[in-house]
Protein backbone atom coordinates (compact mmCIF):
# COMPACT_ATOMS: atom_id res chain seq x y z
CA UNK A 1 0.00 0.00 0.00
CA UNK A 2 1.09 3.59 -0.54
CA UNK A 3 1.42 6.07 2.30
CA UNK A 4 3.20 9.39 3.03
CA UNK A 5 6.29 7.31 3.87
CA UNK A 6 6.15 5.46 0.54
CA UNK A 7 5.44 1.78 0.00
CA UNK A 8 4.19 0.06 3.17
CA UNK A 9 3.58 -3.62 3.91
CA UNK A 10 -0.16 -4.41 3.84
CA UNK A 11 -0.01 -7.12 6.54
CA UNK A 12 -1.93 -6.23 9.65
CA UNK A 13 0.45 -4.87 12.35
CA UNK A 14 3.55 -4.82 10.11
CA UNK A 15 5.32 -1.44 10.06
CA UNK A 16 7.91 -2.14 7.36
CA UNK A 17 7.93 0.59 4.73
CA UNK A 18 10.14 2.04 2.01
CA UNK A 19 11.37 4.91 4.22
CA UNK A 20 12.79 2.52 6.81
CA UNK A 21 14.42 0.48 4.05
CA UNK A 22 15.97 3.62 2.49
CA UNK A 23 17.35 4.74 5.86
CA UNK A 24 18.84 1.28 6.40
CA UNK A 25 20.47 1.35 2.96
CA UNK A 26 22.03 4.74 3.75
CA UNK A 27 23.51 3.49 7.03
CA UNK A 28 27.06 2.18 7.28
CA UNK A 29 27.76 -1.57 7.14
CA UNK A 30 30.00 -2.46 10.12
CA UNK A 31 31.03 -5.82 8.63
CA UNK A 32 32.34 -4.70 5.25
CA UNK A 33 32.88 -1.02 6.04
CA UNK A 34 31.44 0.53 2.85
CA UNK A 35 30.05 4.04 2.77
CA UNK A 36 26.48 2.70 2.85
CA UNK A 37 24.71 -0.63 2.72
CA UNK A 38 23.39 0.04 -0.78
CA UNK A 39 26.93 -0.57 -2.06
CA UNK A 40 27.47 -3.59 0.22
CA UNK A 41 27.13 -7.25 -0.79
CA UNK A 42 24.94 -8.00 2.25
CA UNK A 43 21.35 -9.00 1.43
CA UNK A 44 18.67 -6.38 1.85
CA UNK A 45 16.89 -6.11 5.16
CA UNK A 46 13.64 -6.86 3.39
CA UNK A 47 12.04 -6.36 0.00
CA UNK A 48 8.51 -5.62 -1.21
CA UNK A 49 6.40 -7.85 -3.48
CA UNK A 50 3.28 -6.59 -5.25
CA UNK A 51 -0.08 -8.36 -5.48
CA UNK A 52 0.02 -10.57 -8.62
CA UNK A 53 -2.24 -9.95 -11.62
CA UNK A 54 -3.36 -13.58 -11.94
CA UNK A 55 -6.91 -13.85 -10.56
CA UNK A 56 -6.43 -17.15 -8.70
CA UNK A 57 -3.12 -16.06 -7.14
CA UNK A 58 -4.66 -12.71 -6.20
CA UNK A 59 -7.56 -14.44 -4.40
CA UNK A 60 -5.16 -16.63 -2.42
CA UNK A 61 -3.06 -13.60 -1.42
CA UNK A 62 -6.08 -11.66 -0.18
CA UNK A 63 -7.48 -14.73 1.57
CA UNK A 64 -4.24 -15.17 3.53
CA UNK A 65 -3.97 -11.46 4.34
CA UNK A 66 -7.56 -11.51 5.69
CA UNK A 67 -8.13 -7.78 5.12
CA UNK A 68 -11.64 -6.33 5.20
CA UNK A 69 -10.65 -3.46 2.89
CA UNK A 70 -7.48 -4.32 0.96
CA UNK A 71 -5.62 -1.30 -0.48
CA UNK A 72 -5.59 -0.56 -4.20
CA UNK A 73 -1.80 -0.98 -4.45
CA UNK A 74 -1.07 -3.92 -2.19
CA UNK A 75 2.54 -4.75 -1.23
CA UNK A 76 3.81 -7.42 1.18
CA UNK A 77 7.35 -7.46 2.56
CA UNK A 78 9.61 -10.52 2.40
CA UNK A 79 9.23 -11.21 6.15
CA UNK A 80 5.86 -12.89 5.46
CA UNK A 81 7.05 -15.39 2.83
CA UNK A 82 8.50 -18.79 3.67
CA UNK A 83 11.27 -18.39 1.07
CA UNK A 84 11.61 -14.61 1.61
CA UNK A 85 9.92 -14.12 -1.77
CA UNK A 86 7.08 -15.72 -3.78
CA UNK A 87 8.25 -19.07 -5.19
CA UNK A 88 6.57 -21.97 -6.99
CA UNK A 89 6.46 -24.03 -3.80
CA UNK A 90 5.35 -21.17 -1.53
CA UNK A 91 3.80 -18.46 -3.73
CA UNK A 92 1.60 -16.83 -1.06
CA UNK A 93 2.35 -14.89 2.16
CA UNK A 94 1.99 -17.29 5.11
CA UNK A 95 4.14 -16.02 8.04
CA UNK A 96 3.36 -13.45 10.77
CA UNK A 97 0.07 -12.32 9.20
CA UNK A 98 -1.18 -10.52 12.32
CA UNK A 99 -4.02 -12.90 13.19
CA UNK A 100 -4.51 -16.42 14.42
CA UNK A 101 -6.71 -18.94 12.67
CA UNK A 102 -9.48 -20.32 14.89
CA UNK A 103 -8.91 -23.93 15.96
CA UNK A 104 -10.60 -26.50 13.76
CA UNK A 105 -13.66 -28.09 15.28
CA UNK A 106 -13.19 -31.75 15.96
CA UNK A 107 -15.95 -34.03 14.80
CA UNK A 108 -17.78 -35.75 17.61
CA UNK A 109 -17.22 -39.45 17.60
CA UNK A 110 -20.46 -41.41 17.24
CA UNK A 111 -20.50 -44.73 19.07
CA UNK A 112 -23.08 -47.12 17.65
CA UNK A 113 -24.20 -50.14 19.65
CA UNK A 114 -25.35 -53.37 18.08
CA UNK A 115 -28.73 -54.88 18.89
CA UNK A 116 -27.13 -57.55 21.14
CA UNK A 117 -25.24 -54.89 23.06
CA UNK A 118 -28.44 -52.89 23.59
CA UNK A 119 -30.23 -56.00 24.91
CA UNK A 120 -27.36 -56.79 27.30
CA UNK A 121 -27.25 -53.21 28.57
CA UNK A 122 -31.00 -53.10 29.13
CA UNK A 123 -30.89 -56.44 31.01
CA UNK A 124 -28.05 -55.24 33.26
CA UNK A 125 -29.92 -52.06 34.12
CA UNK A 126 -33.09 -54.00 35.02
CA UNK A 127 -31.21 -56.54 37.15
CA UNK A 128 -28.91 -54.27 39.14
CA UNK A 129 -31.00 -51.12 39.42
CA UNK A 130 -33.21 -51.78 42.45
CA UNK A 131 -36.17 -49.52 43.09
CA UNK A 132 -35.92 -47.18 46.09
CA UNK A 133 -38.08 -48.60 48.89
CA UNK A 134 -37.92 -45.89 51.52
CA UNK A 135 -38.74 -42.30 50.55
CA UNK A 136 -39.37 -39.34 52.80
CA UNK A 137 -41.69 -36.43 52.32
CA UNK A 138 -39.08 -34.43 50.42
CA UNK A 139 -38.54 -37.12 47.77
CA UNK A 140 -39.63 -36.10 44.27
CA UNK A 141 -42.00 -38.83 43.21
CA UNK A 142 -42.38 -39.72 39.53
CA UNK A 143 -45.55 -38.57 37.85
CA UNK A 144 -47.74 -41.71 37.34
CA UNK A 145 -48.93 -40.31 34.00
CA UNK A 146 -45.42 -40.68 32.64
CA UNK A 147 -45.47 -44.40 33.40
CA UNK A 148 -48.51 -45.01 31.20
CA UNK A 149 -48.09 -46.34 27.67
CA UNK A 150 -44.44 -47.26 28.20
CA UNK A 151 -44.81 -50.11 25.76
CA UNK A 152 -43.85 -47.76 22.92
CA UNK A 153 -40.53 -46.77 24.46
CA UNK A 154 -37.40 -48.89 23.97
CA UNK A 155 -37.36 -52.49 25.22
CA UNK A 156 -40.36 -54.26 26.76
CA UNK A 157 -40.18 -56.63 29.72
CA UNK A 158 -42.79 -59.38 29.38
CA UNK A 159 -42.63 -62.60 31.46
CA UNK A 160 -38.97 -61.93 32.33
CA UNK A 161 -38.07 -61.78 28.62
CA UNK A 162 -36.75 -58.72 26.83
CA UNK A 163 -38.18 -57.98 23.40
CA UNK A 164 -36.31 -55.31 21.45
CA UNK A 165 -38.08 -53.64 18.51
CA UNK A 166 -36.54 -54.64 15.17
CA UNK A 167 -34.36 -51.91 13.64
CA UNK A 168 -35.86 -50.04 10.69
CA UNK A 169 -34.40 -50.72 7.25
CA UNK A 170 -32.99 -47.40 6.04
CA UNK A 171 -33.54 -46.64 2.37
CA UNK A 172 -31.40 -44.28 0.35
CA UNK A 173 -32.91 -41.03 -0.89
CA UNK A 174 -32.66 -42.31 -4.47
CA UNK A 175 -34.71 -45.41 -3.59
CA UNK A 176 -37.36 -43.29 -1.91
CA UNK A 177 -37.48 -40.63 -4.67
CA UNK A 178 -37.23 -42.73 -7.84
CA UNK A 179 -40.18 -45.14 -7.82
CA UNK A 180 -40.33 -45.57 -11.60
CA UNK A 181 -39.48 -44.14 -15.00
CA UNK A 182 -41.80 -41.20 -14.52
CA UNK A 183 -40.01 -40.03 -11.36
CA UNK A 184 -36.57 -40.75 -12.81
CA UNK A 185 -37.27 -38.81 -16.00
CA UNK A 186 -38.58 -35.91 -13.94
CA UNK A 187 -35.52 -35.58 -11.70
CA UNK A 188 -32.66 -36.89 -13.89
CA UNK A 189 -33.86 -36.80 -17.51
CA UNK A 190 -33.08 -40.51 -18.10
CA UNK A 191 -35.11 -43.73 -17.49
CA UNK A 192 -34.74 -45.63 -14.21
CA UNK A 193 -32.98 -48.61 -15.80
CA UNK A 194 -30.41 -46.31 -17.41
CA UNK A 195 -29.90 -44.50 -14.09
CA UNK A 196 -29.31 -47.75 -12.21
CA UNK A 197 -26.90 -48.95 -14.90
CA UNK A 198 -25.00 -45.66 -14.73
CA UNK A 199 -24.73 -45.90 -10.94
CA UNK A 200 -23.48 -49.50 -11.07
CA UNK A 201 -20.75 -48.49 -13.54
CA UNK A 202 -19.61 -45.59 -11.33
CA UNK A 203 -19.96 -47.38 -7.98
CA UNK A 204 -16.21 -47.53 -7.42
CA UNK A 205 -15.60 -43.78 -7.77
CA UNK A 206 -17.25 -42.67 -4.51
CA UNK A 207 -14.95 -40.59 -2.34
CA UNK A 208 -13.62 -42.36 0.75
CA UNK A 209 -14.67 -39.44 2.96
CA UNK A 210 -18.23 -39.49 1.66
CA UNK A 211 -21.08 -40.68 3.86
CA UNK A 212 -23.61 -40.88 1.01
CA UNK A 213 -24.22 -43.93 -1.21
CA UNK A 214 -23.23 -43.64 -4.86
CA UNK A 215 -26.82 -43.58 -6.11
CA UNK A 216 -27.63 -40.57 -3.91
CA UNK A 217 -24.54 -38.66 -5.04
CA UNK A 218 -25.26 -39.33 -8.72
CA UNK A 219 -28.91 -38.36 -8.21
CA UNK A 220 -27.86 -35.10 -6.53
CA UNK A 221 -25.58 -34.23 -9.46
CA UNK A 222 -28.18 -35.05 -12.13
CA UNK A 223 -30.84 -33.06 -10.27
CA UNK A 224 -28.52 -30.05 -10.34
CA UNK A 225 -28.04 -30.44 -14.10
CA UNK A 226 -31.69 -31.22 -14.82
CA UNK A 227 -33.41 -28.52 -12.72
CA UNK A 228 -30.53 -26.28 -11.57
CA UNK A 229 -31.68 -26.47 -7.95
CA UNK A 230 -29.88 -24.14 -5.56
CA UNK A 231 -27.16 -25.71 -3.43
CA UNK A 232 -29.13 -24.86 -0.28
CA UNK A 233 -32.18 -26.64 -1.71
CA UNK A 234 -30.16 -29.76 -2.51
CA UNK A 235 -28.58 -29.64 0.95
CA UNK A 236 -32.03 -29.72 2.52
CA UNK A 237 -33.30 -32.49 0.24
CA UNK A 238 -30.29 -34.74 0.89
CA UNK A 239 -29.81 -33.71 4.55
CA UNK A 240 -26.26 -32.51 4.03
CA UNK A 241 -24.44 -29.22 4.48
CA UNK A 242 -24.03 -26.82 1.59
CA UNK A 243 -20.26 -27.40 1.56
CA UNK A 244 -20.75 -31.17 1.28
CA UNK A 245 -23.14 -30.66 -1.65
CA UNK A 246 -20.62 -28.42 -3.42
CA UNK A 247 -17.82 -30.97 -2.95
CA UNK A 248 -20.10 -33.73 -4.23
CA UNK A 249 -21.02 -31.75 -7.35
CA UNK A 250 -17.39 -30.89 -8.10
CA UNK A 251 -16.31 -34.53 -7.71
CA UNK A 252 -19.07 -36.11 -9.78
CA UNK A 253 -18.99 -33.58 -12.62
CA UNK A 254 -15.36 -34.60 -13.18
CA UNK A 255 -16.17 -38.33 -12.94
CA UNK A 256 -19.22 -38.17 -15.22
CA UNK A 257 -17.37 -36.09 -17.82
CA UNK A 258 -14.53 -38.60 -17.90
CA UNK A 259 -16.75 -41.67 -18.30
CA UNK A 260 -19.46 -40.32 -20.61
CA UNK A 261 -17.16 -39.07 -23.36
CA UNK A 262 -17.75 -42.20 -25.46
CA UNK A 263 -21.53 -41.66 -25.36
CA UNK A 264 -21.22 -38.89 -27.99
CA UNK A 265 -20.04 -40.88 -31.02
CA UNK A 266 -19.72 -39.71 -34.61
CA UNK A 267 -21.99 -42.17 -36.41
CA UNK A 268 -20.89 -43.99 -39.58
CA UNK A 269 -22.68 -43.14 -42.82
CA UNK A 270 -24.44 -46.49 -42.94
CA UNK A 271 -25.91 -45.95 -39.48
CA UNK A 272 -27.00 -42.41 -40.35
CA UNK A 273 -28.80 -43.59 -43.49
CA UNK A 274 -30.38 -46.58 -41.72
CA UNK A 275 -31.85 -44.30 -39.00
CA UNK A 276 -32.82 -41.46 -41.35
CA UNK A 277 -36.39 -40.18 -40.65
CA UNK A 278 -38.72 -40.33 -43.65
CA UNK A 279 -39.18 -36.57 -43.67
CA UNK A 280 -35.57 -36.10 -44.83
CA UNK A 281 -35.61 -38.71 -47.60
CA UNK A 282 -37.29 -36.69 -50.41
CA UNK A 283 -34.85 -33.75 -50.37
CA UNK A 284 -31.99 -34.53 -47.96
CA UNK A 285 -31.35 -38.26 -48.29
CA UNK A 286 -27.53 -37.75 -48.15
CA UNK A 287 -27.63 -35.53 -45.07
CA UNK A 288 -24.90 -36.29 -42.51
CA UNK A 289 -25.66 -33.83 -39.71
CA UNK A 290 -27.37 -30.60 -38.77
CA UNK A 291 -25.26 -27.94 -37.06
CA UNK A 292 -26.21 -24.98 -34.96
CA UNK A 293 -24.54 -22.63 -32.48
CA UNK A 294 -26.55 -22.09 -29.33
CA UNK A 295 -25.96 -19.81 -26.38
CA UNK A 296 -26.53 -19.86 -22.61
CA UNK A 297 -26.82 -16.62 -20.66
CA UNK A 298 -23.85 -16.03 -18.36
CA UNK A 299 -23.69 -14.19 -15.07
CA UNK A 300 -22.01 -10.83 -15.65
CA UNK A 301 -18.32 -10.93 -14.73
CA UNK A 302 -16.60 -8.19 -12.75
CA UNK A 303 -13.62 -8.19 -15.10
CA UNK A 304 -14.27 -5.81 -17.99
CA UNK A 305 -12.23 -7.87 -20.47
CA UNK A 306 -14.27 -10.98 -19.64
CA UNK A 307 -17.48 -9.00 -20.13
CA UNK A 308 -16.31 -7.82 -23.53
CA UNK A 309 -15.34 -11.32 -24.72
CA UNK A 310 -18.61 -12.90 -23.61
CA UNK A 311 -21.04 -10.16 -24.72
CA UNK A 312 -23.56 -11.30 -27.34
CA UNK A 313 -25.27 -8.63 -29.44
CA UNK A 314 -27.96 -11.14 -30.41
CA UNK A 315 -28.97 -11.75 -26.77
CA UNK A 316 -27.85 -8.29 -25.54
CA UNK A 317 -26.26 -10.09 -22.62
CA UNK A 318 -23.13 -12.00 -21.63
CA UNK A 319 -23.30 -15.58 -22.90
CA UNK A 320 -21.30 -18.72 -23.56
CA UNK A 321 -21.65 -20.14 -27.05
CA UNK A 322 -21.11 -23.68 -28.32
CA UNK A 323 -21.56 -25.68 -31.52
CA UNK A 324 -23.84 -28.73 -31.66
CA UNK A 325 -23.97 -31.29 -34.46
CA UNK A 326 -26.99 -33.62 -34.56
CA UNK A 327 -27.67 -36.63 -36.74
CA UNK A 328 -30.99 -36.63 -38.69
CA UNK A 329 -32.25 -39.23 -36.21
CA UNK A 330 -31.81 -36.75 -33.34
CA UNK A 331 -28.67 -38.19 -31.77
CA UNK A 332 -26.01 -35.70 -30.70
CA UNK A 333 -22.76 -36.53 -32.49
CA UNK A 334 -20.66 -33.52 -31.49
CA UNK A 335 -20.67 -30.72 -28.93
CA UNK A 336 -17.87 -28.19 -28.79
CA UNK A 337 -16.20 -26.46 -25.89
CA UNK A 338 -17.73 -23.21 -24.67
CA UNK A 339 -16.69 -19.98 -26.40
CA UNK A 340 -17.44 -16.38 -25.51
CA UNK A 341 -20.69 -14.97 -26.88
CA UNK A 342 -18.67 -12.49 -28.94
CA UNK A 343 -17.35 -15.29 -31.20
CA UNK A 344 -19.00 -15.79 -34.58
CA UNK A 345 -20.42 -19.07 -35.85
CA UNK A 346 -17.62 -19.29 -38.40
CA UNK A 347 -14.91 -18.82 -35.78
CA UNK A 348 -16.38 -21.52 -33.52
CA UNK A 349 -16.79 -23.95 -36.42
CA UNK A 350 -13.21 -23.38 -37.48
CA UNK A 351 -11.68 -23.73 -33.97
CA UNK A 352 -13.90 -26.30 -32.27
CA UNK A 353 -12.54 -29.40 -34.03
CA UNK A 354 -15.84 -30.11 -35.79
CA UNK A 355 -14.32 -29.95 -39.28
CA UNK A 356 -11.94 -32.81 -38.41
CA UNK A 357 -14.90 -35.23 -38.25
CA UNK A 358 -16.09 -34.50 -41.79
CA UNK A 359 -15.20 -36.80 -44.67
CA UNK A 360 -15.37 -36.22 -48.44
CA UNK A 361 -18.95 -36.63 -49.65
CA UNK A 362 -20.61 -35.60 -46.37
CA UNK A 363 -23.56 -33.19 -46.41
CA UNK A 364 -23.97 -30.64 -43.62
CA UNK A 365 -27.12 -28.59 -43.04
CA UNK A 366 -27.01 -25.18 -41.36
CA UNK A 367 -28.69 -21.82 -41.47
CA UNK A 368 -27.39 -18.73 -43.26
CA UNK A 369 -25.37 -17.65 -40.18
CA UNK A 370 -22.82 -20.31 -41.04
CA UNK A 371 -20.61 -18.62 -43.61
CA UNK A 372 -18.40 -21.69 -43.82
CA UNK A 373 -18.93 -22.82 -47.42
CA UNK A 374 -15.28 -22.30 -48.29
CA UNK A 375 -14.14 -24.22 -45.19
CA UNK A 376 -16.21 -27.32 -45.94
CA UNK A 377 -15.59 -27.27 -49.70
CA UNK A 378 -11.87 -27.62 -48.99
CA UNK A 379 -12.75 -30.99 -47.49
CA UNK A 380 -15.10 -31.82 -50.41
CA UNK A 381 -18.12 -31.48 -48.10
CA UNK A 382 -21.37 -29.90 -49.27
CA UNK A 383 -23.13 -27.26 -47.16
CA UNK A 384 -26.92 -27.21 -47.48
CA UNK A 385 -28.89 -24.11 -46.51
CA UNK A 386 -32.60 -24.86 -47.03
CA UNK A 387 -34.60 -22.41 -49.11
CA UNK A 388 -36.94 -21.56 -46.26
CA UNK A 389 -34.04 -19.94 -44.34
CA UNK A 390 -33.15 -17.35 -46.94
CA UNK A 391 -35.52 -14.79 -45.46
CA UNK A 392 -34.97 -15.90 -41.88
CA UNK A 393 -31.96 -16.11 -39.60
CA UNK A 394 -32.77 -19.59 -38.24
CA UNK A 395 -34.14 -22.93 -39.43
CA UNK A 396 -37.89 -23.13 -38.98
CA UNK A 397 -38.67 -26.60 -40.29
CA UNK A 398 -40.70 -28.46 -37.66
CA UNK A 399 -38.62 -31.62 -37.78
CA UNK A 400 -35.31 -29.74 -37.55
CA UNK A 401 -36.49 -27.42 -34.81
CA UNK A 402 -37.55 -30.45 -32.77
CA UNK A 403 -33.91 -31.60 -32.61
CA UNK A 404 -32.34 -28.20 -31.99
CA UNK A 405 -31.35 -26.93 -28.58
CA UNK A 406 -32.29 -30.22 -26.92
CA UNK A 407 -29.79 -29.63 -24.15
CA UNK A 408 -31.42 -26.31 -23.25
CA UNK A 409 -34.87 -27.92 -23.12
CA UNK A 410 -33.95 -30.92 -20.97
CA UNK A 411 -31.35 -29.39 -18.68
CA UNK A 412 -32.23 -26.08 -17.06
CA UNK A 413 -28.66 -25.50 -15.96
CA UNK A 414 -28.05 -24.42 -19.59
CA UNK A 415 -31.35 -22.61 -20.18
CA UNK A 416 -31.02 -20.47 -17.06
CA UNK A 417 -28.27 -17.98 -16.19
CA UNK A 418 -25.02 -19.86 -15.69
CA UNK A 419 -23.22 -18.61 -12.55
CA UNK A 420 -19.58 -17.55 -12.75
CA UNK A 421 -18.63 -20.28 -10.28
CA UNK A 422 -19.54 -22.97 -12.85
CA UNK A 423 -17.47 -21.52 -15.71
CA UNK A 424 -14.40 -23.70 -14.93
CA UNK A 425 -16.68 -26.76 -15.31
CA UNK A 426 -18.85 -25.55 -18.21
CA UNK A 427 -17.13 -27.69 -20.88
CA UNK A 428 -17.62 -30.83 -18.79
CA UNK A 429 -21.23 -29.90 -18.04
CA UNK A 430 -21.95 -29.49 -21.76
CA UNK A 431 -20.48 -32.92 -22.46
CA UNK A 432 -22.44 -34.59 -19.65
CA UNK A 433 -25.73 -33.04 -20.78
CA UNK A 434 -25.12 -34.19 -24.37
CA UNK A 435 -24.29 -37.72 -23.20
CA UNK A 436 -27.41 -37.93 -21.02
CA UNK A 437 -29.55 -36.80 -23.94
CA UNK A 438 -28.19 -39.69 -26.00
CA UNK A 439 -28.87 -42.06 -23.10
CA UNK A 440 -32.46 -40.85 -23.05
CA UNK A 441 -32.77 -42.13 -26.63
CA UNK A 442 -36.19 -42.22 -28.29
CA UNK A 443 -37.76 -40.43 -25.33
CA UNK A 444 -36.33 -37.13 -26.63
CA UNK A 445 -39.09 -36.68 -29.16
CA UNK A 446 -41.77 -37.23 -26.55
CA UNK A 447 -40.56 -34.47 -24.25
Amino acid sequence: MSSPSGTTCAVRGCTNNQTKLNNWLKSECFDHKPKNKAECSCPKWYSFHRLPNDEEAKRNWLKNLNLKQPPKCCYVCSFHFVDKAPTEENPYPMLYLGYEKPPEKKRRRVVRMSVDSQVATTTAVMVFEQPQTFKDAQTLWMDPAEEDHTYSKGSILICDMIITPAPEISLSIAEVTLKGDKDCLLYTGIPLLVFNTLVSCLQGFVRQSSTMPAQDEVLLTLMKLRHNFAVADLARRFKRSASQVSKTLTHWVDILAEHTRDLIPWLPRDTIKATMPKVFLPHFSDLTCIIDCTESVLQKAKNLDSRSESYSHYYASNTVKYLVAIAPSGMLMFISEAFGGKCSDRYITQNSGFLDFLRPGDVVMGDRGFTIRDLVEERRVRLVIPAFTRKRSQLTNEQVTQMRRIANVLFKILSQTVPISLIPKIDKILQICAALINLRGELISSN
